[in-house]
């Protein structure tokens, strides 16, 4: 039996408030964070709904600046 997602209710969390709020990102900050915390806490790979925010960690990582 596969482990329950250990960030899985900020994920819902994130969803309701979505939901709540016509779907306007900026009025969900706070669950958002509270998301990004609980990604924090758990090493790469242990949740899935996680594997977006790392993804974007890694994609932070790889641009380089370009100059103007």
């Amino acid at each position: 039996m596969p482990q329950k997602d250990p960030c899985q209710k900020q994920a819902c969390e994130i969803q309701k408030c979505l939901q709540a709020n016509n779907y306007m990102e900026s009025k969900c900050q706070a669950v958002i964070q509270e998301l990004r915390k609980c990604c924090a806490r758990y090493p790469k790979g242990r949740s899935l709904v996680c594997s977006g925010f790392e993804n974007e960690e890694e994609e932070k990582l790889t641009l380089k600046p370009t100059a103007k």
